[in-house]
C-alpha cells in the first residue's frame, strides 16, 4: 500500500562504538524524545546530520510504501530533466539476518530506480543524490544528505589541553543541551579553551563562554577566531553572571588538575541555579548530590569514556 506523505518525514541512519552507545542514545534523545536500539530513526524533526557526530546520513522521505513496487510506481513521477543524480541503498548493519539485502540486490534495486527518473544517472558527480531504506517491514524513497563530519575539522586547535573534552564529546554534549538552536540562548561559564564553544557556535548555537582564567579565555578567543568563528568570551567568576540563559553548559573543574574544592563546586552549581532553568554538567566524580543542593535535579544522563577516562553526562532542570 502506498502511504500519502501528509507531514515532513526523516530517516537517520546511526555509526558509534560502544564506548559512545550511551552518549549516541541521550543526544538522540534530545533531538527526537525518543532514542533506538537499531542504528536507525525515523522522525518528524528536521536535523542537519553534519550537527551529529554520530548520524551517518539522513533521507529527507518523498515516497513511501508496502512493497519496492510501491516505490518504483512512484518514482517515476521525478522529472529532473538535464540534471545527473544518483541513488543509494542505505545499508543498516544491525538488521536481522532476515531482514538483510545482500550487495547485489542492492544495485539492482538502485538500478530499477534510476531506470524509472527522468534525468541523468551519474554516480561521481551527481546534482542530486536520492536514498532508499526499508525499516519496520515499510520502504522509505528521498533525498539524501551524508554527514560532512565538521567537528574533524576542529580537533588540530591553536591551543589545547590534554583534558579537554574531544571535538566529539563537546559536539554530543552541545546538541544535548541545545537540540533545536532556535531562540535559544547558551552559556559556557567555564569554558576553559573553548572546546564546546566551537562545537556550539559551528552548528549556530547562540552561547557565550567565560571563565574565571585569562590565560584560558584568551586561548578560547584565539580557537574561536581559527576556525572563523565569531562568539563573546569573557573573563570572570561564574558567581559575576547576571544575565539570564535558557541553558548553560559546565564542564565541571576537577579537583585532579585545580585547587578546586566540593565547596567551590556546589558554588558553581549554584550561581548557575540563578540564572538558567537548564543546566548539562560534565563531571568526573559523583556529584548527584550536590546537584540536589543546588536546587537542579537530574532528568538524564549518561557516561562517556576517552581511554581509561570517564565523564558522567548529567541532563538537569
Amino acid at each position: 500500500m502506498i502511504k500519502e506523505i501528509s507531514k515532513p518525514a526523516f530517516i537517520y541512519t546511526y555509526a558509534y562504538s560502544m564506548e559512545e552507545s550511551a552518549l549516541c542514545h541521550l543526544e538522540m534523545r534530545s533531538f527526537f524524545g525518543t532514542d533506538s536500539q537499531q542504528n536507525i530513526v525515523k522522525s518528524d524533526i528536521k536535523i542537519d546530520p553534519s550537527r551529529s557526530p554520530f548520524i551517518r546520513e539522513r533521507i529527507e522521505v518523498l515516497y513511501e510504501g508496502d512493497g519496492l513496487q510501491d516505490i518504483y510506481d512512484q518514482v517515476g513521477n521525478i522529472h529532473i530533466h538535464d540534471a545527473t543524480f544518483k541513488v543509494i541503498y542505505i545499508k543498516i548493519n544491525d538488521l536481522a539476518s532476515s531482514e538483510k539485502i545482500e550487495y547485489q540486490e542492492r544495485r539492482i534495486i538502485e538500478r530499477e530506480i534510476g531506470a524509472r527518473i527522468e534525468g541523468k544517472a551519474d554516480v561521481h558527480h551527481p546534482d542530486q543524490v536520492f536514498g532508499i531504506v526499508t525499516l519496520g517491514g515499510r520502504w522509505y524513497f528521498g533525498h539524501y544528505h551524508k554527514n560532512e563530519a565538521v567537528w574533524l575539522k576542529h580537533v588540530k586547535k591553536p591551543r589545547e589541553y590534554s583534558t579537554a573534552l574531544s571535538t566529539r564529546v563537546a559536539r554530543a554534549i552541545s546538541n544535548i543541551a541545545v537540540p533545536d538552536p532556535n531562540g535559544v540562548k547558551a552559556i559556557d561559564p567555564c569554558c576553559g579553551i573553548g572546546t564546546v564553544l566551537v562545537e556550539a557556535l559551528s552548528m549556530g548555537i547562540n552561547i557565550d563562554g567565560r571563565d574565571i582564567n585569562p590565560l584560558v579565555t584568551n586561548g578560547s578567543r584565539e580557537n574561536i577566531a581559527y576556525f572563523n568563528l565569531s562568539g563573546d568570551v569573557t573573563t570572570g567568576p561564574i558567581s559575576d553572571v547576571t544575565e539570564y540563559y535558557d541553558v548553560a553548559i559546565i564542564d565541571m573543574p576537577y579537583n585532579l588538575y585545580t585547587n578546586i574544592t566540593r565547596a567551590d563546586q556546589l558554588s558553581i552549581l549554584k550561581d548557575a541555579r540563578r540564572f538558567t532553568d537548564k543546566l548539562v554538567v560534565v563531571t568526573i566524580e559523583s556529584i548527584d548530590q550536590m546537584i540536589k543542593e543546588a536546587d537542579f535535579e537530574v532528568k538524564d544522563r549518561c557516561i562517556t569514556k576517552k581511554g581509561h577516562f570517564t565523564r558522567e553526562i548529567l541532563v538537569c532542570t
